[in-house]
């Protein structure tokens, strides 16, 4: 009676000396060899583990190598930690390359930095995520280790501006060409060609991806939310489909509150150009000879602009009349504000025999009108003929009478406008072999960024809400986690959270110095405002 073992393995039952002893060999030779070339892995695991310990210089691996180790730990459930250690070596892989992006970009200086390279510094940065997304795919079957490495390593890379501009408004001006018409050299000066629809949905699903490793997620927004309305105001979009897909992704990354403004804008123009079918009918009833349309905009979708009651010739302000009269009868409770900085016209310009279309603002509008007589006027004398203060009127004269095509001449000439200066008509301009011209203006609007303090505070007084009583850990804890469009330092959390307790909303808790409370006052104001709420309820129901 023999028992064939191997180690501790039982190849098959007892053999007597009948039947069949070759399978029972056979059985054996096959438990010597799964238990030699499990020796000789653990062996070589332990190896190898050994190396990743002693050399963690991530430039002295190929992803071909950490490729055979993942392989080799794989198959014994990590037992020893290796993958770990080839996740922190693929982490620094990484990170190394994104350093060297950064490195090339820096060569270039400030002054000499273009929206060109600029916009190659964002194309590399998209390369080096797609890259590394798919060796994980392709090489390391998606496991969350390295997925976490990937995401540890472009935080560093995202998070680190590059020159005098921050990542967010890089992020968001790649967007911006992609997304305008016009600029097709963007498309053939970075990727070589023009992008068909679907590499544009790429490049554009890549950045939303990116922007999750951001940490001002909130810069980004605003700067993007004012590019896309002067997108869509100047009609520059080159796809409502790309714009829409492109607040999808956003939406889908960031949340709903992230793009809930964004696409209240898209919702006002698809409203706005139905409006101005309907109102082009009135216009050709009043027999108008001018051309005419308005774009009417909710104030909360929008970003913040300047309104000046500017002194508006008779053509354009019997025109807004008309409008008024229309738009007040179909929307009895709503207030209309013209903002004419944002508006645009086509001017007829007639020189000697010579005449041109200049496409200009409603602002250069109204300047060339007031030189319809033929008349001087000094720089303080126009601006009160028209209405408008020295910063609004400066980027708008300056635009006519120092830029490429000077249809306003200037005394003295220069290239700056001073408040002693003189203007009048330039009888000479020409402009051989165009008919249509158009006449940019230097925006005086910035990007307003809202404080944040305001979100932060808002956020701690949200928390204690619920909690009525936190340790400073804990509320800060809190008040980050809450915060995931930006991530304020906890210094900054405590500085709000001071200014909080000096208007009474928290108190610090008397039994223990690090933590606080809800304030009796702010009880008192949540009460009075139930109380409120509750009288205005029954009002309504009576």
């Amino acid at each position: 009676n023999i028992d064939v073992k191997c180690g501790n393995h039982n190849v098959g039952c007892a053999w007597t000396g009948s039947g069949d002893f070759s399978s029972h060999a056979k059985n054996c030779n096959e438990c010597l060899l799964r238990e030699k070339v499990e020796s000789l892995e653990h062996e070589l695991a332990l190896k190898n583990l050994r190396i990743l310990e002693l050399e963690p210089n991530p430039a002295n691996f190929k992803t071909e190598d950490l490729q055979r180790m993942f392989q080799l730990f794989s198959r014994h459930g990590d037992c020893f930690g290796g993958l770990q250690e080839i996740a922190n070596i693929f982490e620094k892989m990484i990170a190394s390359e994104g350093s060297l992006c950064r490195d090339k970009a820096e060569a270039i200086p400030n002054s000499s930095s273009s929206s060109k390279d600029s916009m190659k510094f964002v194309k590399r940065i998209i390369d080096l995520h797609e890259k590394y997304l798919g060796v994980i795919r392709e090489t390391f079957a998606n496991d969350y280790l390295f997925v976490t490495a990937l995401k540890h390593s472009f935080g560093g890379i995202i998070n680190t501006d590059v020159w005098q501009f921050s990542n967010a408004e890089l992020l968001s001006t790649f967007c911006d060409m992609i997304l305008k018409s016009g600029t097709p050299w963007i498309h053939d000066s970075i990727w070589g060609e023009t992008l068909n629809e679907t590499e544009v949905d790429q490049g554009l699903d890549t950045i939303a991806q990116l922007l999750t490793y951001l940490t001002d997620k909130d810069m980004f927004a605003e700067i993007y939310r004012n590019q896309l309305a002067k997108r869509l105001l100047n009609q520059r979009s080159a796809s409502e489909d790309n714009e829409k897909a492109m607040l999808a992704k956003l939406k889908f990354h960031c949340g709903i509150q992230f793009t809930c403004r964004m696409e209240g804008m898209l919702n006002d123009m698809a409203v706005g150009a139905e409006e101005n079918r309907t109102f082009d009918q009135r216009m050709e009833q009043q027999n108008s000879m001018l051309p005419f349309s308005v774009q009417v905009l909710t104030i909360g979708n929008w970003p913040t602009y300047r309104a000046p009651e500017v002194a508006l010739p008779p053509q354009m302000s019997n025109c807004i009349e008309v409008f008024k009269e229309w738009y007040n009868a179909k929307h009895q409770k709503r207030r209309l504000t013209w903002v004419h900085s944002l508006g645009n016209a086509t001017v007829r310009a007639t020189y000697g025999k010579k005449s041109y279309d200049l496409e200009v603002t409603t602002l250069q509008a109204v300047v060339l009108n007031a030189f319809n007589d033929g008349q001087s006027y000094g720089f303080t004398e126009l601006g009160e003929k028209l209405n408008l203060d020295d910063i609004t009127l400066k980027p708008v004269l300056h635009s006519l009478a120092c830029g490429k095509h000077k249809v306003i001449s200037k005394s003295p000439a220069s290239n700056n406008i001073n408040d002693s200066d003189t203007f009048s008509p330039n009888a000479n301009f020409s402009c051989k072999g165009v008919s249509k011209i158009r006449m940019p203006v230097a925006s005086v609007e910035r990007p307003r960024l809202d404080d944040r303090s305001v979100a932060i505070e808002a956020a701690i007084v949200c928390i204690m809400k619920r909690n009525k009583e936190l340790s400073h850990e804990q509320l800060v804890a809190e008040v980050m986690t809450k915060l995931a469009i930006f991530k304020p330092q906890p210094r900054v959390i405590k500085i709000r959270i001071e200014a909080l307790i000096d208007r009474e909303y928290l108190e610090r808790s008397p039994e223990n110095s690090q933590g606080y409370n809800v304030s009796v006052f702010f009880h008192l104001c949540n009460f009075c405002a139930h109380l409120m709420a509750s009288k205005i309820l029954a009002l309504r129901i009576l």
